[in-house]
């Protein structure tokens, strides 16, 4: 048989705010207050962790705003052996396009990169999508908003995140738009559920629920 070459080594960029209450989950301060919305960031923030770690992937990566110096973060408890970075300046789009460009060029790792909001995005969807990005050249997990919840990719694509219209429900749609125009094959995952409005809090777990005192 001939030889297969071993599949890239994945990093998992989880990128997330200091979950401070006033500045993040804002969509979510009508239902449950700036307290309740941060509690939630905060229990969220720990459950993506977990879930990453527990992959058994090469590497995971906290890509902070503010930077891990920043007193915002501080009485934050991070597991030991994550990596932290920060996000830098710029849209969203400028801080995932730096953030493929350093890990697959300086790391040489494949990365998949994660956001918080998504309590439906399991160890197991995550090893999923790494297996997945073995074999393809991008990896995109939906989110039933129009976004995405999980982008996976081996070699930098700028093209994909610069001029994009972030936060409307057409962001997958013209990702994988962009991602056929560049003749890349992708694996897309099964739909997810992000929390980001009041109406969202409806697939909160119960776990997560709790943590922000919201009775569903």
């Amino acid at each position: 048989m001939p030889h297969q070459p071993a599949p890239p080594m994945t990093r998992i960029v989880i990128f997330a705010k200091a979950p401070v209450p006033g500045q993040v989950k804002t969509r979510l301060i009508p239902a449950l207050g700036a307290e309740g919305a941060a509690q939630l960031a905060r229990r969220m923030l720990a459950y993506t962790l977990q879930q990453a770690t527990q992959t058994g992937l090469h590497a995971v990566e906290l890509c902070m705003s503010p930077g891990s110096q920043d007193p915002r973060w501080h009485g934050i408890d991070l597991p030991a052996g994550v990596l932290r970075t920060e996000q830098g300046h710029g849209d969203l789009g400028e801080k995932m396009a730096r953030a493929v460009q350093r890990v697959t060029t300086e790391h040489q790792q494949a990365a998949m990169l994660v956001g918080t909001d998504c309590p439906a995005l399991s160890s197991a969807g995550l090893a999923e999508a790494a297996r997945q990005l073995a074999h393809h050249d991008a990896v995109l997990i939906p989110a039933s908003d129009g976004g995405y919840v999980l982008l996976g990719l081996k070699a930098p694509c700028p093209g994909i995140f610069y001029d994009m219209a972030w936060s409307t429900s057409a962001v997958a749609s013209e990702t994988l738009a962009r991602l056929a125009q560049l003749g890349l094959s992708v694996w897309i995952g099964p739909t997810l559920d992000d929390i980001d409005e009041p109406a969202d809090l409806a697939h909160l777990p119960d776990t997560h629920a709790a943590a922000c005192r919201v009775n569903i």
